[in-house]
């Protein structure tokens, strides 16, 4: 993308592309993870208002993708760089992530200023984060699956470092929050502004690395600059409308879960003092289950691992809904297998998706729709908790069965369903490869 990059797909060019994905993934996990129970608990706010507010913000950033994928296309088209963009938007991020964590407002305007936040961070987000999975789309291809349209031996090796290196952004982002936390109240304040500070310097980092050393995003030849035309051939490309079904259904299965896990542990469980812990195991055998869904993808087909990932999420579900005050062990259990599974949903649709961009195509273009249904799947499970408070649940108190069933039940119903629409999209790139 870069006059300097190096056009290589070297392992050291692939760490310098996939680091960017550390700091990336420290960014959202306190989003939906963190922030409701920082923010209700720590903080003062009510949930219902917490649940709104943070649906609002996702619906309202969602509909910007689209946009910024064209922009980031056109751009790219122009001069092939986007350092200014990066540059930018690193920034904006920084700042954000800065003003998330240290609210300088009373409990009265702790919405209105939480609201602007989200906002903030999600713009830059979504700035970084579109650009950057449009250059891991267009990386040299090198080999061809049976079950994909495109060749994707470098899409899944760099899938796999920058999602190795967004769990070990998540890990830390799940770990060290809480720790700060639990400890002296009049220490957060500034433990926190220590830690975003922290979280700048490495994404200051991994863009400096992104644009020196990344392997360079490979120009396409033939992209009409027309936006009616450029969505023509998206509604045309019926691989691509056959991935967003199950793609939206299995995005809610993650976020729905994502954003009650700390409710459920500190209510249900009653186990707050194992929050970091629960956390942590979570995304280890993620990391851990990554490189295996990778590995098991390069045998089987992208498709078929994901699908046998999204069959063991379900399992380990399935057993949360069943636990109760003080089982500990068995939550463990449960992050570890569902932790394990979503290794395979980090890895593997992204690069399914790359596989159904024509040849000639805008990447940015696609990637704003497909980050326009993951932040809408999102704002949907911010909606669970003004759900809870209408049903009676109160943050800090004994949870009722509505949380379980929302934490445990929602994901098993998603995933089945996105089990079932894979397998159209199985058929067509089968008929696509034998055409």
């Amino acid at each position: 993308m870069t006059k300097v990059a190096k056009a290589s797909n070297s392992t050291r060019a692939m760490i310098a592309y996939g680091l960017l994905g550390l700091p990336l993934a420290m960014s959202a996990l306190p989003v939906y993870v963190q922030v409701p129970t920082y923010y209700t608990t720590q903080l003062g706010l009510a949930l219902s208002s917490a649940g709104w507010i943070l649906f609002l913000a996702r619906f309202i950033d969602a509909l910007q993708d689209p946009l910024l994928g064209r922009m980031i296309d056109k751009q790219h088209r122009k001069n092939g760089q986007l350092v200014m963009w990066f540059c930018v938007a690193g920034f904006m991020l920084a700042a954000a992530f800065f003003g998330l964590w240290l609210p300088p407002v009373s409990v009265e305007y702790l919405g209105l200023w939480l609201a602007a936040m989200l906002v903030f961070a999600y713009v830059a987000h979504s700035m970084l984060n579109i650009a950057y999975l449009s250059w891991g789309a267009r990386l040299a291809d090198e080999q061809k699956d049976e079950n994909s349209a495109a060749p994707v031996s470098s899409r899944l090796n760099a899938a796999a470092w920058r999602e190795a290196a967004g769990l070990i952004g998540v890990i830390l982002a799940s770990v060290i929050p809480s720790i700060i936390i639990a400890g002296d109240v009049h220490q957060v304040p500034s433990l926190m502004g220590w830690y975003s500070a922290v979280f700048a310097v490495l994404l200051a980092l991994s863009i400096a690395l992104l644009l020196r050393a990344a392997p360079i995003w490979q120009r396409s030849t033939g992209i009409v600059l027309d936006r009616r035309t450029e969505w023509n051939n998206m509604r045309a490309n019926q691989a691509f409308k056959a991935l967003l079904p199950p793609y939206f259904l299995n995005a809610i299965s993650v976020s729905v879960p994502a954003t009650l896990v700390l409710f459920f542990i500190n209510d249900r469980l009653q186990a707050s003092s194992y929050s970091a812990a629960f956390l942590a195991s979570y995304f280890v055998a993620a990391a851990i289950g990554l490189p295996c869904w990778v590995k098991l993808a390069h045998r089987i087909g992208v498709i078929t691992a994901w699908r046998w990932g999204m069959l063991l999420a379900v399992l380990a579900f399935v057993s949360a809904a069943m636990l109760g005050a003080g089982a500990i062990m068995p939550f463990f259990v449960v992050c570890i297998a569902s932790g394990f599974a979503l290794g395979a949903d980090l890895a593997l649709p992204p690069v399914l998706l790359s596989t159904v961009i024509d040849a000639d195509a805008a990447p940015a273009a696609y990637y704003g729709i497909w980050t326009l249904l993951a932040k809408f799947a999102l704002a949907v499970s911010g909606l669970t908790l003004p759900l809870l408070a209408y049903v009676d649940y109160h943050p800090g108190q004994p949870a009722n069965a509505y949380l379980a069933l929302a934490y445990a039940g929602i994901p098993c119903v998603a995933k089945l369903f996105a089990l079932f629409l894979l397998l159209r999209l199985s058929r067509l790139l089968k008929e696509a490869n034998h055409a």
